[in-house]
């Protein structure tokens, strides 16, 4: 008996000794504290995941479990638990699962400690896709935006999180970084922190003005305190007084009404929003914002249509802010990314086809002098120049019409082009006194800048060539110049209708109703 198990001890031992290259091959590349909790992962398991950047995950950990023993288990859930601050939905992560098997992690057997470990894998990658890239694809919503896919790579920043100490520096790099998202999480945690809105909507007959007596007041005092523009009162009254007055321009300057202190339609409208509409449009900004560029130049122009607003960011500084009057409804000015290649000063415009379409061509047949009034010459098909009393209308749409350089010229004396489909461009215009108008969408899709020339100096960056003194020379010319840009100035056309600024809630007009049904989109996908 003592020789047999003898023999038995020795066929154990060598038994081990054969094993153990094969076990120190298993071993996972990266460090985890307690190895004796590491489960291997059978092949036929990792094949049946049907995401790629799931598989790379634990291919690269040679198919061994990796959050079992890992001490960011713990942060991953709390991430998970507050996706909804960055502006994601709950019901998309399966917390209710992770939740369960959490709370049983030490009686759970090892296939469903496998289970556990992809799963919470599986709600990462989840979470990545939706933060980084964004769980919408605006390409597929809207005929007139126009931007790349953004270049993220999933299974990299998946990989992220498998680096030792890297937790903080994995999430980092899946959150877009841009100041505008920034702002935008601010402000849906200032909203959360709000209490329950209880208000009705209000309705005016007549505007309101200050020192009216009116029994809205009371509920509009109640609306802007609730919104902080107003300081709490021990009694209300219905009386428009000044600091009423006040809080209501406070109230439109947020919310980019003209700041009359007028309660009128547009005002009583902003007011009538609710908590949880403002917070929808919030997340759907957020979500609009990870379709935008990850990464932007050290210099670029960056506009947005609702806001009207065209800024210059230098290394991440607005160093220039210039109003801009964009597209009306009816003809959207697209969302774009592009590169500005030249300018034009004296520029000459040759009428678009909807322009020629819907404005042109009807006024001409009223006007037998608008040719000639506007300084716009007609070129046939074998572009010569015809004399407007031999315009054929039943052939109106096969002509050319190009109006020559001048103060009647509808671009102005300069315009700014960069490469786009839809043949935009930024531009002066001979109706400067649009700029003073609050609500600015009056264009057919081009953009109008207010001082173009200052902006011309600044990009052209060249005082003793291009100071405004010489330009202003090369305006008296009446003739076309062409100036290439040296340096790399990029141009971005976003659209974002709410963000926060110190602490403060803003919003704009959706103008082009882009928010409607965005947010169902969001929530049911």
């Amino acid at each position: 008996m003592k020789i047999f198990s003898f023999f038995c001890v020795c066929i154990i031992l060598i038994s081990c000794e054969e094993k153990t290259p094969s076990q120190a091959q298993q071993l996972p590349k990266i460090e985890i504290t307690n190895k004796d909790r590491i489960i291997s992962i059978d092949s036929s398991r990792i094949n049946y995941i049907k995401d790629s950047s799931i598989v790379a995950f634990y291919n690269a950990i040679e198919n061994n479990t990796f959050w079992l023993e890992n001490s960011n288990r713990k942060n991953l859930i709390s991430l998970f638990n507050s996706a909804d601050k960055e502006g994601l939905f709950l019901k998309d992560f399966d917390l209710i699962d992770i939740q369960h098997s959490e709370k049983n992690i030490d009686n759970l057997t090892n296939n469903s400690l496998i289970d556990y470990d992809i799963l919470l894998t599986k709600n990462l990658n989840r979470y990545i896709q939706k933060v980084s890239i964004g769980t919408l694809n605006p390409n597929t919503l809207y005929t007139n935006w126009d931007l790349k896919i953004n270049k993220v790579d999933p299974k990299k920043l998946l990989l992220n999180f498998q680096k030792k100490d890297s937790f903080n520096f994995a999430l980092k790099e899946i959150i877009p970084n841009h100041i505008v998202y920034k702002k935008l999480k601010s402000a849906l945690a200032i909203i959360n922190s709000l209490p329950k809105y209880t208000f009705n909507k209000t309705e005016i007959k007549h505007k309101i003005v200050l020192n009216d007596t009116n029994l809205n007041i009371i509920d509009i005092k109640k609306k802007l305190v609730y919104w902080k523009d107003l300081k709490p009162l021990d009694s209300l009254n219905s009386i428009y007084d000044a600091s009423t007055e006040l809080a209501v321009k406070k109230f439109q300057m947020r919310h980019g009404l003209a700041t009359d202190g007028i309660i009128g339609i547009e005002t009583v409208q902003a007011l009538n929003y609710t908590k949880e509409e403002r917070k929808k449009e919030i997340i759907i900004n957020m979500e609009r914002w990870r379709w935008y560029p990850r990464i932007f130049e050290a210099e670029y122009l960056i506009i947005n249509i609702p806001n009207y607003t065209l800024q210059v960011i230098k290394n991440n500084d607005t160093v220039r802010t210039h109003k801009v009057i964009i597209g009306k409804a009816a003809r959207k000015t697209p969302v774009l990314s592009s590169k500005l290649s030249l300018l034009v000063f004296n520029p000459t415009w040759t009428i678009p086809p909807t322009i020629l379409k819907n404005d042109v061509i009807p006024t001409a047949k009223r006007d037998p002098n608008y040719f000639k009034n506007k300084n716009i010459t007609i070129f046939n098909s074998s572009n010569k120049a015809i004399n407007p009393r031999n315009w054929n209308i039943k052939k109106a749409l096969n002509y050319r019409y190009v109006q020559s350089p001048g103060l009647t010229n509808a671009l102005g004396l300069v315009k700014f082009i960069f490469p786009n489909r839809f043949s935009i461009y930024l531009h002066d215009t001979n109706s400067r006194g649009y700029f003073d108008n609050e609500i600015r969408a009056l264009s057919s899709g081009c953009i109008r800048v207010q001082h173009p020339f200052e902006l011309a100096e600044y990009l052209l960056n060249n005082p003793e060539k291009w100071n405004i003194e010489k330009i202003n020379l090369i305006l008296k010319t009446n003739k076309p110049i062409q100036v290439l840009f040296k340096k790399a100035i990029y141009i971005h056309i976003f659209y974002w209708t709410s963000w926060s600024e110190n602490g403060s809630l803003q919003f704009r007009d959706d103008l082009y109703n882009y928010n409607v049904g965005l947010y169902e989109k969001l929530h049911n996908f």
